[in-house]
């Protein structure tokens, strides 16, 4: 199968998959869950696996691709808040290890690894290494290097690090000029959601995929929602010291006049506020839940 063919095989699949998981979950709530056994028996040793295909590897990398695939769509649709992904990186590993430069594995497994834990492994640590291995085969793409750095930054929240890894990228061949000043306000004090910003408009307008542009679009609604967010928890803040409590929902905000009518993300789903606490966040039941939490280092 030729490069082309494949990569557009890919991008048609990755599409489907990331399009029937995210928008039937969050506007229909319908999704009839597939069934995934954990148990069906899977070689998860590389190097063994490699035996074990007489030499058809991209074949059995394609087969192992798409078995990553329904296993992260089928986790993610199962019922219950207790979800684990443990089988998603060694099927990945495997993936790669068959045929180390397929690429569409180590940039959307990256992305799956990384997701928030509602709605994905939750696990940075793992997407990075995928990415450090995609960088070993392929070191003159600056692609890795910069989803590294959306990485550490999105979920890690570390600004510094992100930095460096977008100047690993920046001196890749053929990588666009706009890295290095986004690395550059990274590394400024105060200048995080600028940044943010930034980085998910240029992936928006400039991905190489749509799948990459659709994950841009996505970022630059969480990053406006977060901004949003603040200015609403100043709100409930002068709620609670006119009313002595938290409201109880936004009509509480409403009828006290501090707000016109009930606030919705830029998404549209109304954003969520707890009566105990008055902690203002995206709804469970948004496309752009979770947002980042301060502090919490996925």
């Amino acid at each position: 199968m030729g490069t082309s063919t494949r990569a557009r095989a890919w991008i048609a699949l990755v599409a489907l998959a990331l399009g029937a998981v995210g928008t039937q979950v969050a506007l229909e709530g319908r999704v009839v869950t597939p069934a995934v056994s954990a148990t069906v028996p899977w070689v998860q040793s590389p190097t063994l696996m490699r035996r074990l295909t007489l030499g058809f590897n991209t074949i059995w990398a394609d087969v192992y691709w798409i078995r990553a695939v329904q296993y992260f769509g089928g986790t993610r649709l199962a019922k219950g808040t207790q979800k684990s992904y443990e089988l998603l990186y060694p099927l990945l590993d495997v993936t790669t290890t068959l045929d180390p430069r397929f690429n569409i594995a180590y940039r959307l497994g990256a992305i799956l690894l990384s997701e928030g834990s509602s709605t994905g492994a939750g696990n940075t640590g793992q997407a990075i290494t995928l990415l450090e291995k995609g960088m070993r085969e392929m070191p003159d793409k600056w692609q890795y290097p910069l989803d590294a750095g959306f990485i550490v930054y999105w979920w890690g929240r570390d600004p510094a690090a992100a930095a460096q890894w977008f100047l690993k990228a920046e001196s890749r061949p053929g990588a666009p000029n706009w890295i290095r000043p986004v690395a550059a306000t990274m590394l400024t004090q105060g200048g995080e959601r600028a940044s943010a910003r930034a980085m998910w408009y240029e992936l928006a307008t400039s991905g190489e995929h749509e799948w990459l542009r659709r994950a841009g679009r996505r970022g630059l609604m969480q990053v406006d929602a977060e901004a949003q967010i603040d200015v609403l928890q100043a709100i409930v803040r002068e709620f609670r010291a006119r009313a002595g409590r938290f409201p109880t929902s936004w009509n509480d905000v409403v009828a006290a006049g501090l707000l016109r009518q009930v606030p919705a993300d830029p998404s549209g789903v109304e954003y969520g506020v707890d009566p105990m606490s008055g902690t203002v966040d995206v709804s469970v039941s948004s496309p752009l839940y979770p947002l980042r939490q301060k502090g919490s280092g996925r």
